[in-house]
């Protein structure tokens, strides 16, 4: 969430950031509702000093044996004020936080203008592209011919868009959730096993609600909501805390399923496993100092960057320019890979920063150990990465002229062989 007083202060300039984000706000009806906020307040403190000492008055007249029934009447009408103008400041500060929730975050000054992803920039890329000559099958018909993959059971069982893994298939995908779980460790991830299901104030601090609702599972009753990615439950470990300096920063990694609606994926390619409404991924979270935090997105990116490398995997990073960032993000990193049978970048992983967007929502903050203040930490978060498009990409560049998976170095330990046949 925004803070109010930037709104206030630098109005012409939030406006154009957020229009460069293809956001557009009510900025007059969120500062007339802030003047009129401060103005009741202003009031209020008024009437209840003055209450306060017409209260004086009349113990005092009581003590001296005089009637104070003038004063009485005078504190009751002053009474029906205050409790008139506390109903109407109720209401505006409903209206004004609906108004400030449905706000995306503010693009970092080094973020790159732009309207849509053709204006995002490549930053680097990473390995060798698989041989352009060669012909490659794609990841759903290596998965029919080897059969580890079958996406027409798996929509008679649950509907279009959920994947069901069969044998070797299964036990891969078990392997890349555990290779990357322990690829990890050795950073200084704390791991933890989440909630899949959350109540509805967790994916408010993350920014999915209210905005995406429609994007989302919910339960029938509407009070818990299936989570879209692990960073849900992990950003909300330390709601509603005050962490002190000295145990910052924190990092957190967490396997979930993922479940999306892609209620906005209309007209997009939807085959096999390109866009999926349950997937599994491994997710990074960061609680960090603000001085540090930008710092902690580089670092954070080249560590989802080393599932690739390990792997031995083609990808690049995109930097997002801000008519490309998501609705909570600052700045954001994209790591594409290469999927030579679908010729094609895919997205396994987006790393941001969300500033203190996310802790201002979700009431995290930490004490400096400086002057012993407290102020909102930064929040952080990248994909570890998610498989289903790693998965293609793997099956992809790894298959083999007589129809079988060769396995990356990495992954043979797990899996107990070599090749996928």
């Amino acid at each position: 969430m925004i803070p109010i007083s930037i709104l206030r202060d630098n109005p012409d300039a939030v406006k154009k950031s957020l229009e460069s984000k293809g956001a557009k706000i009510n900025l007059e009806l969120i500062l007339k509702l802030d003047q009129d906020l401060r103005s009741i307040i202003t009031k209020l403190d008024g009437l209840r000093a003055k209450k306060n000492k017409v209260s004086e008055t009349i113990a005092e007249l009581k003590r001296n044996g005089e009637n104070p029934e003038e004063d009485i009447q005078a504190m009751q009408t002053l009474g029906t004020k205050i409790d008139h103008l506390e109903s109407s400041l109720q209401e505006i500060k409903s209206e004004l936080n609906t108004q400030l929730i449905d706000i995306p975050n503010l693009p970092d000054e080094t973020v790159p203008i732009g309207k849509d992803p053709s204006q995002n920039r490549v930053v680097r890329e990473w390995g060798k592209k698989p041989d352009p000559d060669k012909k490659y099958q794609t990841h759903l018909e290596i998965g029919k011919n080897l059969n580890i993959l079958d996406m027409d059971r798996g929509a008679k069982i649950s509907g279009s868009g959920f994947p069901l893994y069969l044998g070797e298939g299964a036990r891969l995908e078990r392997t890349l959730i555990n290779f990357m779980l322990d690829h990890h460790e050795s950073s200084g991830y704390t791991e933890v096993f989440p909630p899949f299901l959350t109540q509805s104030s967790a994916p408010m601090t993350c920014g999915q609600l209210p905005k995406f609702a429609d994007d989302m599972y919910t339960t029938e009753d509407g009070n818990l909501w299936l989570i879209p990615t692990a960073e849900v439950p992990l950003t909300n470990i330390h709601k509603d805390e005050i962490l002190e300096e000295e145990s910052l920063p924190k990092y957190y990694k967490a396997y979930s399923a993922c479940f999306r609606r892609e209620a906005g994926s209309y007209g997009k390619d939807t085959r096999g496993l390109l866009r999926v409404h349950q997937f599994n991924k491994v997710e990074l979270v960061k609680f960090v100092l603000p001085e540090t935090s930008y710092n902690e997105l580089e670092s954070l990116t080249l560590q989802a960057e080393s599932v690739l490398q390990t792997l031995n995997l083609h990808y690049r990073v995109v930097e997002l320019c801000t008519g490309d960032l998501s609705f909570s993000a600052a700045k954001c990193y994209d790591i594409e890979i290469w999927a030579p049978g679908e010729n094609r970048w895919l997205e396994v992983s987006s790393c941001s920063n969300f500033e203190s967007f996310q802790a201002r929502r979700g009431n995290i903050r930490y004490r400096r150990s400086s002057d012993n203040k407290v102020d909102y930490l930064h929040t952080l978060n990248g994909s570890g990465v998610a498989t289903p498009r790693l998965m293609v990409a793997l099956l992809e560049t790894y298959q083999t002229e007589d129809g079988t998976v060769q396995l990356p170095d990495a992954l043979i330990s797990y899996m107990g062989k070599e090749v996928i046949s």
